[in-house]
């Protein structure tokens, strides 16, 4: 029988190794898989790629995944945002690498390899330091410059509910990166808020297919009210 749950956010990420590739969704706070972070900081894995919208802000979340020293490189949208302290400082110490990717074009990548797509040319970025080393071409009238797709090797990311198969449904705004990460990734780990049987999920709120999902985190609220109904 399917069961994608796991009983812990560390057991659910006891596969991540030194040197992988991590999306983690979330549009600052929206859609952050904060228990899901905290428990990749207490797993230990460093040398890390991590890919994401933002660098992180204050102490927690991301911010505190790049201060305990786990990510050597980072390809994300807004490094810099209010509060981006810990960023800033490991970057001008040289102890993070950094590409930015525009929003859309990151969103794309990921969708892309996802999809099997092979790269695709897009305007954005051309006459740019970010189109620097890149293919470009004139496609009717307008230069563009070739991306390349994002695959990663694990995908952090938060849903609402999901059931036992996998398949997951998202809350407005925290939806963001979520379904295109889960795409993109070869092991996607989700942090969901409900736990249904099978049937219960509406088939046309399901964004995620199970087929994109290895594991399943129930946070930490939910599971307590869980057990003491249990």
């Amino acid at each position: 029988m399917i069961n994608k749950l796991c009983a812990s956010a560390q057991t659910a990420l006891s596969g991540i190794k030194d040197g992988a590739t991590i999306a983690v969704g979330g549009f600052g706070g929206a859609g952050m898989p904060d228990e899901l972070i905290n428990a990749l900081i207490e797993q230990g894995a460093r040398d890390l790629t991590l890919v994401s919208n933002n660098a992180g802000q204050g102490d927690s979340g991301l911010a505190a995944l790049l201060k305990a020293g786990q990510v050597r490189r980072i390809l994300c949208s807004y490094p810099r945002m209010t509060g981006s302290h810990v960023f800033e400082s490991l970057y001008r110490a040289n102890k993070i690498e950094l590409e930015i990717v525009p929003q859309g074009n990151l969103a794309e990548r990921l969708r892309a390899a996802g999809c099997g797509i092979g790269g695709f040319y897009t305007p954005t970025g051309y006459g740019t330091l970010l189109a620097e080393g890149k293919e470009t071409r004139l496609i009717d009238g307008r230069h563009c410059v070739l991306e390349l797709p994002i695959h990663v090797d694990f995908a952090l990311i938060k849903a609402q509910a999901a059931d036992r198969w996998g398949n997951l449904t998202f809350r407005k705004t925290a939806r963001n990166f979520g379904p295109v990460m889960a795409m993109a990734a070869k092991n996607t780990i989700a942090s969901i808020e409900h736990f249904c049987e099978l049937g219960e999920l509406d088939p046309e709120t399901v964004v995620t297919p199970g087929i994109y999902v290895k594991h399943l985190v129930l946070r930490q609220s939910s599971a307590n009210l869980l057990n003491q109904a249990g």
